[in-house]
């Protein structure tokens, strides 16, 4: 079988171009050749064609193989070049193939050229396929795989490049952009159409930019957007025309339709002194103000404004926070999970973190503070504090014989957790050192946060469960839009919101839910668990519908562990 060569030569001798072709021929090749004997000839073809190989004679009339050679690495580095000649001596051919010649092969000794043309096609096939994956994983390191923006690590590195420019006379700006309604779509479409609205998303960002200025996917639904060299106002303009664009876009998933809307927190880069963590708060924390006017709307970072001070005043328990778990200023409170007809009796409680103020001692509820750690990323941080400190709790009161000791302590476990690669083994090593049955501990998760982290939520409790961990899903139903994820998620527990507890003895859609989740559960036989329990009526409504398990108020109020 003929193999096709696109083949390009550099002759001044129409007799000798005749014999390579010819020899190529008779050896299985179908040359499509072009001969040239000019440097400007060569030029022109090499700008004009795309080549498999070049063969150059050595000594022609004002030109060699030399030149040719040069001009070749200039034009195509990694296009193979073999000389043939009938002149050349062995000096010059070393030299040649110092410069970057492939072979040199005598005119006289034609039948060493077709084997080889062989092996340089081979050798450039698989410098060309090194190349390209040396460029796929360039472009990746610097380069979101979603979208194709940059990302954040690359985009941090330009916005510190950015700020170095400052003192210089350059005024840059920031826009951060997080997008509303992204996680509806999400959650009632799935994954692939969450990441196919990014993409679009993405493209739309490009539109009103400038080439010189960088859009970037810093993570989930948020964007930056760093403008070089730009003023306040035209800032504003590019924000407000992103703003434009996506309001006026609509996205189509399998024949259904969605308007999405962006906040945007808009930094100038003017004053000095200014760190990348400064910026980055900064865009944070009036991107938030842009949320909380409303959405759809630019918020600019102005020092001097007291509704972003006002943010910054909540803003301030990332430090209490922080101080906290330096100081191991936490605390660990429990609630009891008690049976409800006839389940399985299990001496069952929740652990509940709280936090000592720092000055007057007082209690602090999870309430004050969990929200700003969610926000700021620390909950990581606290959930292992948590699993720590509950393992160390267990592991003493087993040894003590104490009624802690007993069956199921469930752990309450963030959404930004499900995403921390080391909590497994973290959680094994705990369990290794604390020498707990397995079995003992029970992690919630909530509903939004499996869904929103679903593979990682996936993988997170198929290797909890092979530990021997129960799990159980937290806040049931208030999404209502993941019962088709029970299937899935093979959870032990099915905790109903309380949201729906509370209130079912007066309200019949919040009673009827209740009953619809419970009776979901028990299908994908999990053991249902009502929160919220705050009354005496209610829970003889839960042993009427069939719930499993009670908690609440009205049941045990929360309290230190025995001996704090």
């Amino acid at each position: 079988m003929t193999q096709p060569l696109r083949l390009l030569l550099v002759e001044d001798s129409d007799d000798d171009a005749l014999l390579v072709v010819r020899e190529l021929s008779r050896n299985g090749f179908a040359p499509d050749h072009t001969r040239v004997d000019t440097s400007s000839a060569l030029r022109t073809a090499l700008d004009d064609g795309t080549w498999d190989i070049v063969i150059t004679d050595h000594n022609m009339p004002g030109f060699n193989s030399e030149k040719a050679l040069a001009i070749v690495r200039e034009k195509a580095a990694d296009l193979p070049v073999i000389i043939v000649s009938g002149s050349i001596g062995e000096d010059i051919a070393v030299a040649a193939m110092k410069d970057g010649a492939h072979d040199y092969i005598m005119k006289d000794n034609l039948a060493r050229l077709a084997p080889a043309i062989e092996r340089e096609l081979r050798d450039a096939k698989t410098r060309r396929e090194h190349r390209q994956a040396q460029e796929t994983i360039e472009h990746m390191a610097y380069h979101d795989t979603l979208t194709g923006l940059a990302n954040r690590f690359e985009f941090e590195h330009q916005l510190r490049r950015a700020l170095e420019t400052m003192p210089h006379g350059h005024c840059h700006a920031l826009l951060y952009v997080d997008l509303d309604q992204f996680k509806i779509i999400n959650d009632t479409c799935g994954h692939m159409a969450g990441d196919e609205l990014l993409r679009q998303v993405a493209m739309l960002l490009k539109n009103p930019i400038r080439g010189a200025d960088m859009p970037a996917r810093l993570g989930g639904d948020e964007f930056g957007v760093l403008l070089q060299d730009c003023t306040l106002a035209h800032a504003q303009r590019i924000g407000e025309r992103m703003l434009e664009l996506i309001r006026d876009f609509r996205f189509t998933w399998q024949d259904r339709n969605f308007n999405i809307g962006a906040s945007i927190g808009l930094v100038m880069l003017d004053r000095p002194g200014l760190t990348l963590a400064d910026v980055l708060r900064q865009a944070d924390m009036a991107c938030y103000a842009a949320k909380d006017k409303g959405r759809n709307r630019i918020q600019v970072y102005l020092p001097d404004n007291l509704e972003l001070r006002r943010l910054h005043g909540e803003m301030e328990w990332v430090n209490r926070i922080n101080h906290a778990l330096e100081q191991d200023r936490f605390v660990l409170h429990h609630q009891h999970i008690v049976s409800l007809n006839g389940a399985t009796p299990l001496n069952c409680y929740e652990f509940l973190v709280r936090m000592h103020e720092a000055e007057s001692g007082d209690l602090i509820l999870p309430s004050a503070f969990i929200p700003a750690a969610e926000r700021y990323g620390l909950m990581p941080a606290m959930d292992r504090w948590v699993v720590t400190h509950c393992f160390a709790e267990l592991a003493a009161c087993r040894a003590a014989g104490t009624a802690l000791s007993q069956d199921i302590a469930f752990v309450n476990l963030s959404g930004a957790t499900l995403n921390d690669e080391d909590f497994l083994a973290y959680v094994k090593g705990a369990l290794e050192r604390t020498r707990l049955p397995a079995q003992s501990i029970c992690f919630e998760i909530t509903e939004t946060a499996a869904i929103a982290n679903l593979d990682n939520a996936l993988a997170f409790i198929d290797g909890v469960k092979s530990l021997g961990c129960h799990v159980a899903l937290d806040d049931f139903g208030s999404g209502l839009s993941s019962f088709s994820y029970l299937k899935s998620l093979p959870a032990d527990f099915l905790k109903i919101d309380g949201a729906f507890i509370r209130n079912m003895l007066e309200d019949p859609m919040d009673a009827a839910i209740v009953e619809s989740i419970n009776s979901i559960g028990h299908v994908a036989g999990l053991k249902t668990i009502a929160e919220f329990v705050e009354t005496d009526a209610i829970r003889s409504r839960l042993v009427e519908i069939g719930v499993d398990y009670a908690q609440g108020f009205g049941i045990h109020r929360p309290e230190a562990l025995p001996g704090h």
